[in-house]
């Protein structure tokens, strides 16, 4: 078997300015610009014997590390990420060096369908939330499902909001996303009745001078694992068919306004999506909810009709 092949210098460190673009500008995650570096010292290794340095690279070349990659059965998915990775590398260099030609316009990769993300539908939703806590973990725990679901939140953005980001007085809490953009999230009524109840067993698990809104028994701020282990937990006591995890209660409140209200702005900006495109996968849900009701009461339509 042969030895991996190492990048050259000149080719690495042009990937480094890169990641530091995308860590100090753009504010991507660590695991995210982990990604980038390796899927780019990836495309570096096979360009490198090609061509001279990453701004000489031609179109040729990145369509037969292309071919490459569908020669290798990768799935189309796996593709499309490697060759985002690069089209996003060049559109950086073309910003600090707008002269170039950039080598990967027009390179695509194979189409495939995104699955769609699994929801609940309202009426699980009421079953999961009809939960009846009988300690302070299990008022944490509906607190914490009233407000995902109430409010769209990501994990991430759940177990990092502080006491001093909710404000109910307001009906709204201040979460801070992707990228480090904040925004400002409405709250419902059961979401806050929730939140009181919690914020009354708070003092149980919260040290002096603790931010954290959610906190686990051992008195720190609770983790994303434990979130999720947690929120499954009740989905089995709450006779849940599916598992639940906490990416399902926000598809669950995207899908459930989109259904409601028709506006995918709204809902976008709720979200906190920075592209409409990633919030109209939620349009194919609706889709198939009204495919569903049409269906089922259409005359025309229905099935196994006298």
């Amino acid at each position: 078997m042969s030895e991996p092949q190492t990048l050259k210098t000149s080719w690495l460190n042009g990937i480094e300015v890169f990641m530091q673009y995308l860590k100090y500008e753009k504010n991507y995650s660590k695991h995210t610009v982990l990604q980038y570096r390796l899927q780019l010292q990836e495309i570096g290794c096979f360009l490198q014997d090609k061509a001279d340095n990453w701004l000489t690279v031609q179109p040729e070349q990145l369509r037969a590390y292309s071919m490459s990659l569908k020669a290798r059965n990768l799935n189309a998915r796996t593709i499309n990420l490697k060759l985002s990775c690069i089209r996003s590398f060049y559109k950086y260099l073309q910003i600090k060096k707008t002269e170039l030609v950039n080598p990967a316009q027009g390179i695509r990769g194979p189409k495939f369908q995104r699955p769609l993300p699994k929801n609940l539908d309202v009426d699980q939703m009421h079953q999961l939330l009809e939960m009846r806590p009988e300690d302070s973990l299990g008022f944490r725990d509906k607190a914490m499902m009233e407000l995902m679901y109430s409010s769209g939140l990501r994990v991430s953005e759940l177990v990092n909001a502080n006491l001093q980001d909710l404000d109910l007085a307001q009906a709204e809490i201040r979460v801070l996303g992707k990228g480090n953009k904040e925004r400002i999230l409405p709250i419902g009524r059961q979401a806050i009745d929730a939140l009181q109840q919690w914020l009354k067993c708070r003092g149980e698990f919260a040290l002096p001078e603790e931010p954290a809104l959610f906190l686990s028994k051992k008195k720190l701020r609770i983790s994303t694992r434990q979130v999720r282990t947690r929120m499954n937990q009740w989905g089995t006591t709450q006779g849940i068919s599916s598992s639940i995890h906490p990416h399902k209660l926000r598809h669950s409140f995207a899908s459930h306004m989109l259904e409601s209200s028709g506006d995918l702005r709204a809902v976008q900006e709720l979200l906190g999506h920075s592209s409409l495109s990633a919030t109209q996968v939620y349009t194919h849900l609706d889709f198939q909810h009204l495919a569903k009701v049409y269906d089922s009461t259409h005359p025309r339509a229905k099935k196994n009709r006298p």
